[in-house]
Parts: structure tokens; C-alpha cells; sequence
């Protein structure tokens, strides 16, 4: 069975813990002992006897604040296929956290409280999905059941987002009324909303199918070099690491970046055997003709679609750290396995969460702030553009003093 990864999104108090909850409820994915353990805690109980919401608020202040603070990740399955759910807080101020889960996400559930309808943290929620390219987002537009389940109100909201969405660019959005609570239209279609000609959430959930998207190139980074030095293999060199798109075939040739040295793949290995062709995904291990000085970090590209390679780099940035961004602030570049000293030469601009208009940076970037900045590395930097392969096309800045992470980097 494939992997469904999805992350819900909306605003405080729209349900989200809960309708995982109900997910994870109603298709049988809860063990008899978290069962008990769950019904002793609950305080907001439902028809069922239990607070749903705890089984992803697992720390104890989310517990005790009934708030989600961290992105918690649950796991399920059922005969069609297997998923993994990150359930991100809803306050503007964990907006970096909800980056975080969206960033490893194939698509988003964004929930809408019937009696508010859009409101700014749907918005702000929307632009994450479409700035990290996720092309698919379904729309639960949950607490039906305190709005008499009318279609009228569902119809409004509908349209509202519908309007929205078009201006940023999200063409597949899918719509359902739903009751996070009573489980209305979550795993089975209810008979409280006969007007509803569609599916149900989690039927959604299970069919839809991903854009099967090809990042360009064949990329491979060495994440250690294998010198065993003994007498039996005195000369052997191979280079581990994980092919990051496309695929390697023994004999292709390849060019050994940010050197620039152009060579051949003299064998491939993969669990310890020999292969033809190691594919994306993989663990592999890599040995070459020529002997090179190669490491950490270098990546191996087949010559014929090159990545760029470059010392500046115009990057689109969250920004998650609690002391603001500035010019000419120092931080290291990771870019998978290669970390590099980098500077902020100049903030371009901030973009309004709100109306996506650019703004001008004034000299800083806060928390949760999205802005474009030019970046200088010490070393050339080698990738692509987001759009072209996301894998390569992203990177984070960490702090040099406290090893933070301070930004998640998409590559322009």
C-alpha cells in the first residue's frame, strides 16, 4: 500500500485535534489499552464517552489548555492505505510549526468553523499550502452540527474560499460538511446533509490520487566516504549517501559538484549487492573510475541536466526564530548533507500573509514573518529551484551558536 502524508490546518478551536481523532476513532485505529486510558482523562466527552481531541494533544499543557502547541504526528491505516497525519497548531504564533509539518506533506486539510467562515488564519494557512507547491487541499468545513447543518452556510463558505484560492493559485480543492464531533460526513456519509452529493472525508482521503511530480534531474549527495583500508580492499573507495531524485545507472556520466570534474560510475551498490540502476529514495553506494578528492556534501549529478551552482542565492523564507532577521546577520546554509557559512546580504521584501502583496522589509524579519532575501554562501552552493525539485530547491539556516534552526529556505 502507498503512504498518504496530509496535515490539517485551520484556526484555534476549529476542530482539528478532534477530527483526527474521530479518524482515528471510527476506523478502528485505537488499542483497547489507549481506549481506557482516554475515557479516564476526557473531560469534554462526547456521545461516545471519550474527548477525541487528547489523542493528539499529548503534552500536558495541550492537555490542560485543550490547545495544540507542537506538531503531533499519528499514524493509520486501512484496507486501501496507509497514512500519516501531522495535526498543526492553529495560533499565529506556532505559524513555523504548521511550516514544519506542511513542508513533508502531500496535502492539506484546512478546517473552517461553519459559524465564522474564512477568516485570516485560513488565509494565512492557504498561501503556506500554495508557496510549498501542495497542489491538492481539501476544505472541512467542520461544527456543521451548531449551524443546523445548512447548506446555505456551507454553500457561502464554499464560495468565499473558492474566490480565494483562485487568486492564489490552488486549482484542486475539494469540499465537505462535516462534524468533527458526531463524525458527520468524517469516515461515512451522514443523513443530517442529504443536500451533500459528495464523499466522505476519509473515502477522499483514501482515492485521491497524487501528482506523480518528477523533480529534474538525477541528483546524488555523498553523505559519508568508505576508505576501508585493509589489505583486502587497500584501494576500494565508495561514496554513501541517498539518491534525492531521479536515478543512477552503472556507466552513466556524471559530474561531481561544485568541482565541476566530469567522470563515470564504475558500480552501484544497494543492501550490500551490486545493481544496475539505483533509483530515488534509495540508500546507494557509489564508486566512480577516476580517483577524485570528493566529500561530504558533494553532490553527483548525470552531465547531461545540470543543477546551478552559485555563492548567491535569492531564497523565499519562514522565518522561526524569536530574534529578527537582519542584514548582514551570519548563519550556516544546510542543504541536505552540506553545510555551508552564509551571510544575509539584503532583505528584498516581506510578503502581507493577508492580500500576498509584497511589502517593503524595513530592515528585519520577525517571527513567522514570509520574506524574499539574497543570501551569499562561502562555498558554491549547488541546486535547483523549488519548482524544478523541491528536494534540492530547499534548505534551512541555522543559528551558528545555538545550532537552531532559524529558517526554512525555498530556493528561487
Amino acid at each position: 500500500m502507498d503512504i498518504l502524508r496530509f496535515i490539517t490546518a485551520g484556526s484555534v478551536d476549529d476542530g482539528k485535534s478532534t477530527l483526527i481523532g474521530r479518524l482515528l476513532y471510527d476506523s478502528k485505529s485505537i488499542l483497547q489499552d489507549q481506549l481506557e486510558v482516554l475515557e479516564k482523562h476526557s473531560k469534554n466527552k462526547n456521545d461516545d464517552g471519550v474527548d477525541l481531541a487528547l489523542l493528539t494533544d499529548g503534552l500536558r499543557a495541550e492537555r490542560e489548555q485543550g490547545i495544540t502547541i507542537d506538531v503531533a504526528y499519528r499514524y493509520f491505516s486501512t484496507s486501501k492505505r496507509k497514512f500519516i497525519i501531522a495535526d498543526a497548531p492553529g495560533h499565529v504564533q506556532y505559524t513555523r510549526n504548521m511550516i514544519t509539518g506542511a513542508s513533508n506533506s502531500d496535502l492539506m486539510v484546512i478546517l473552517i468553523d461553519a459559524r465564522k467562515g474564512v477568516i485570516e488564519q485560513t488565509r494565512r494557512h492557504s498561501i503556506i499550502a500554495s508557496l510549498l507547491k501542495l497542489k491538492k487541499v481539501a476544505v472541512a468545513i467542520n461544527k456543521m452540527d451548531m449551524v443546523e447543518y445548512s447548506e446555505n452556510v456551507f454553500e457561502t463558505i464554499k464560495a468565499d474560499y473558492a474566490k480565494m484560492a483562485e487568486g492564489l493559485g490552488l486549482n484542486d480543492v475539494t469540499y465537505f460538511p462535516i462534524s468533527a464531533l458526531r463524525g458527520d460526513n468524517i469516515v461515512s456519509l451522514s443523513s443530517t446533509t442529504e443536500w451533500y452529493q459528495g464523499s466522505s472525508l476519509l473515502e477522499y482521503l483514501e482515492e485521491v490520487q497524487l501528482d506523480q511530480e518528477q523533480n529534474r534531474g538525477s541528483r546524488f549527495q555523498v553523505q559519508y566516504v568508505i576508505r576501508p583500508q585493509t589489505e583486502e580492499l587497500h584501494d576500494y573507495r565508495g561514496y554513501a549517501g541517498q539518491i534525492i531524485s531521479g536515478s543512477f545507472q552503472k556507466g552513466d556520466k556524471i559530474a561531481i559538484l561544485p568541482a565541476g570534474i566530469v567522470t563515470e560510475i564504475a558500480s552501484i551498490e544497494v543492501n550490500g549487492a551490486e545493481v544496475q540502476e539505483a533509483f530515488e529514495g534509495q540508500p546507494a553506494l557509489i564508486q566512480i573510475t577516476e580517483d577524485i578528492d570528493i566529500s561530504r556534501g558533494d553532490l553527483f549529478a548525470v552531465a547531461e541536466e545540470l543543477p546551478t551552482v552559485e555563492k548567491e542565492v535569492e531564497v523565499l523564507l519562514c522565518w522561526l526564530d524569536h530574534k529578527a532577521l537582519l542584514p548582514g546577520n551570519k548563519y550556516l546554509l544546510q542543504h541536505h548533507s552540506r553545510q555551508l557559512k552564509a551571510v544575509v546580504k539584503q532583505v528584498d521584501y516581506k510578503i502581507n500573509v493577508n492580500t500576498l502583496e509584497q511589502e517593503t522589509a524595513e530592515g528585519e524579519v520577525k517571527l513567522n514573518e514570509i520574506a524574499k532575501v539574497t543570501i551569499r554562501t562561502a562555498q558554491p552552493l549547488v541546486f535547483d529551484d523549488f519548482i524544478s525539485n523541491k528536494k534540492t530547491g530547499s534548505a534551512i539556516l541555522v543559528d551558528e551558536t545555538s545550532n537552531a534552526t532559524v529558517a526554512a529556505c525555498i530556493i528561487q
